[in-house]
C-alpha cells in the first residue's frame, strides 16, 4: 500500500540501524587492568548494576499509531497488550479471560441480561494509569462517545455505534445498553481511552484526530510505558512501575524496524532479535535450521482479495461472471505449493478453519477454460486483438495493489501471468503499510477506491466473535462520513440484513446458520476471494522464557517474559 529503495540507501540504513543498535542495547562489562604493584584496589562500596533485560522485537512494517481507534494495521494493534490493557483479553487458546473486569460477563453472573441487550461490566478496583490516576467506568464511557463522536475520523465506530447507551453510575459499573440483542458484544471496549488526558483536547480542539497521544502516549495501563518512536527505525516501551498487576521481569521491549522479510531473518538468524513477527512460508526452513522455534497461532486471518465495486472500480467488477471468472482463472493453489512450500491452503471463505464457515464450501478449482467461457458470456472479448479482453472499447486492465511484503510481491507476477492467459491485463501496484492501510479520511489508496484488487490478509474484527463489518452498508466511507471500513464500496442488502440478523442471535447455533449463508454468499458473488489460509507465524529465539502467544491479543502475557540465565 511501497517503492524499492536503492541498493546504496539500504546499505546505509542498515549501517545506521546497526550503529542505532548497539547505542540502545545493553553495553558490554569493560574489563580493567589489574591494579599496580604495591598500590591497594579500591573497596566496592555497592554491587555493579546489573544489565537491563532488553527484549527485541523486528517488524516488517512500522504501525501507522498507537491508537486503536485509528488504525487498520496488524502491526499497530498487536502492541495494545505491552501498554494498554483490554477490558478482557483472549489467552494462548483464544479463550477470554477479564483483565481490567473482575470476571467475564455473563447470564449466570448478572453480567448480560437473558435478552442480551444489557451488558454490565464490573471493574478491579486497583487499576491505574501508570501515572497513578484510577481506570474507572468514566474511561470506558469517555472511549464510546469519542468512537461515535462524529468529529473524529475514526477508522470505524463500529461496534459502538451499536449501543444505545454506555453509563458509568459508579466508579468500577458499567453499564451499556443495546436496543436490541447484541451477540458480538466481546468486541467492546478494546483500547480504553484515559478521559483525564484525552478529554481537554477534545473540548479544546473538537476532534482526537491529531492528538499527540495517538503516536506518543503519555500514559497507558499495561505493564510496560511508551518511551520512545524512532520513525522508520524503532520504538521502546519500558517498565511500568506503576503497573497495577504483576511487574514485568525484563526491563524494556524493543521494537526494531526493518525494511523487509530478508532483513528480518537475517536479524533472527545472527542473533540481533528475540521475537520474529508475521514470517512468510518460505523462510520457516532457515530459521529452524538456525535453531530458532517457529510457532503457529490460529488468529482468524486468511489472505485474499478485496474488489473495488465502488464508481472508482473497474466496470467489469460489477459483473458476478467477471469475478467468477477471475477465480477460476487464477491457480491458487500453485502459488500455495510452490511460493509456500505447501504448507497452506487456498481459504475457501473469510471464516476458514472456523465453524461459522459453510463447510461446504472448497476453494475455487483452477480451470481456464471456465474462466474463458465466462468471460465471453460476459461480453468481454478481444475485439481489436491486442491480446487483452475488452467490451464498448474498454479495455480489461485491472489495477492490482498490494504492500511491499516479498511473498505478496511473487504472488503479483504469478497472477498476472495466469490472468494474461485468458486476456486480462494487470497493473502492479505496492504501497508501504501504513500507507497502504490508511483511512479514507487521510486519503489512503484502497479506502479511497484506487485500485481494481486489493490483497491483503485480514479477519473478522472481532475474532474470535466472526462478526466484521467489512460489508456492512453503513461503513462505506464517503466525504461526508469519512468513517467505515467497507474498502469494497459493496452494499447487498440481502447480506445487510444477514449480518443484521447475526448480530442479535444469542442462540450459537441459530447463528452459525446465519454466518452459513452469509459466507455462502461471499463465496458465490466472489465478494472476497482466498489466495491462502495466513495463521500467524512467529519466530521466538531460545534467549527468551516463557512466552505464550494468543492469535487475538499476541502479547497478554508479556509481563511474564523473562530472558534466560
Amino acid at each position: 500500500m511501497f517503492s524499492k529503495k536503492a541498493v546504496t540507501l539500504m546499505i546505509v540504513l542498515a549501517t545506521s540501524l546497526s550503529l542505532l543498535l548497539s547505542a540502545c542495547g545493553p553495553k558490554t562489562p569493560v574489563s580493567l587492568p589489574p591494579p599496580a604493584a604495591g598500590t591497594t584496589a579500591p573497596v566496592a562500596t555497592e554491587a555493579p548494576a546489573q544489565p537491563k533485560k532488553v527484549v527485541t522485537l523486528i517488524f516488517t512494517q512500522e504501525p501507522d499509531t498507537l491508537n486503536l481507534h485509528y488504525t487498520n494495521m496488524w502491526f499497530s494493534a498487536i502492541l495494545q497488550q505491552l501498554w494498554n490493557r483490554w477490558a478482557w483479553e483472549y489467552d494462548e487458546n483464544n479463550n477470554p479471560f477479564p483483565v481490567l473486569v473482575t470476571e467475564m460477563p455473563s447470564v449466570e453472573n448478572g453480567g448480560l441480561s437473558a435478552d442480551g441487550t444489557i451488558l454490565t461490566l464490573s471493574l478491579r478496583d486497583d487499576i491505574v494509569w501508570s501515572d497513578g490516576e484510577p481506570i474507572t467506568a468514566d474511561d470506558f464511557v469517555f472511549t464510546w462517545e469519542m468512537a461515535n463522536a462524529p468529529t473524529n475520523t475514526v477508522a470505524s465506530a463500529y461496534p459502538y455505534s451499536e449501543a444505545v447507551s454506555v453509563e458509568a453510575p459508579d466508579p468500577q459499573t458499567v453499564v451499556v445498553t443495546f436496543a436490541e440483542p447484541f451477540a458480538p458484544w466481546l468486541y467492546f471496549f478494546h483500547g480504553i481511552l484515559p478521559k483525564h488526558v484525552l478529554q481537554p483536547i477534545f473540548d479544546a480542539e473538537g476532534t482526537l484526530d491529531n492528538a499527540d497521544w495517538n503516536t506518543n502516549p503519555t500514559v497507558g495501563a499495561g505493564p510496560f510505558d511508551f518511551a520512545e518512536w524512532e520513525s522508520g527505525s524503532y520504538l521502546r516501551f519500558v517498565r511500568n512501575d506503576n503497573y497495577w498487576g504483576d511487574k514485568p521481569k525484563v526491563d524494556e521491549i524493543f521494537i526494531r524496524i526493518v525494511p523487509d522479510d530478508a532483513s528480518q531473518i537475517a536479524a533472527l538468524t545472527a542473533g540481533d532479535g528475540d521475537v520474529g513477527i508475521f514470517i512468510a512460508y518460505p523462510d520457516i526452513p532457515t530459521l529452524e535450521g538456525a535453531g530458532i522455534n517457529v510457532v503457529k497461532v490460529f488468529s482468524g486471518y486468511n489472505e485474499g482479495w478485496y474488489f473495488n465495486m465502488g464508481q472508482n472500480g473497474h466496470p467489469a467488477l460489477q459483473d458476478v461472471l467477471v469475478r467468477q471468472a477471475l477465480a477460476y482463472g487464477t491457480d491458487r493453489f500453485i502459488i500455495n505449493q510452490d511460493l509456500l512450500l505447501g504448507k497452506t491452503v487456498p481459504a475457501a471463505t473469510f471464516w476458514d478453519d472456523s465453524p461459522w464457515a459453510d463447510p461446504t464450501l472448497m476453494a475455487y478449482p483452477y480451470d481456464q477454460q471456465m474462466a474463458n467461457n465466462l468471460l465471453d458470456q460476459a461480453g468481454w472479448v478481444d475485439s481489436n486483438s491486442d491480446g487483452t479482453r475488452d467490451k464498448d472499447g474498454v479495455e480489461l486492465i485491472l489495477r492490482y495493489g498490494t504492500t511491499t511484503r516479498e511473498i505478496r510481491k511473487d504472488t503479483q507476477a504469478v497472477i498476472q501471468q495466469q490472468l494474461a492467459e485468458i486476456g486480462v491485463g494487470i497493473e502492479l501496484y505496492n504501497y508501504e503499510s501504513d500507507l497502504f492501510f490508511d483511512t479514507f479520511g487521510n486519503g489512503g489508496p484502497v479506502a479511497t477506491g484506487k485500485y481494481d484488487i486489493a490483497e491483503w490478509s485480514d479477519l473478522p474484527g472481532g475474532f474470535p466473535d466472526p462478526d466484521t463489518a467489512y460489508w456492512r452498508c453503513a461503513e462505506i466511507p464517503s466525504d461526508d462520513s469519512p468513517q467505515g471500513v467497507n474498502w469494497e464500496f459493496i452494499c447487498d442488502q440481502e447480506l445487510e440484513d444477514l449480518f443484521a440478523l447475526q448480530s442479535t442471535q444469542v442462540d450459537t447455533a441459530a447463528r452459525i446458520e446465519t454466518f452459513h449463508q452469509i459466507s455462502r454468499i461471499i463465496f458465490e458473488k466472489v465478494y472476497w476471494l482466498g489466495i491462502w489460509q495466513d495463521p500467524d507465524i512467529w519466530a521466538v529465539g531460545s534467549r527468551l522464557a516463557n512466552v505464550k502467544l494468543s492469535g487475538v491479543t499476541p502479547f497478554f502475557n508479556a509481563a511474564e517474559w523473562d530472558i534466560n540465565p
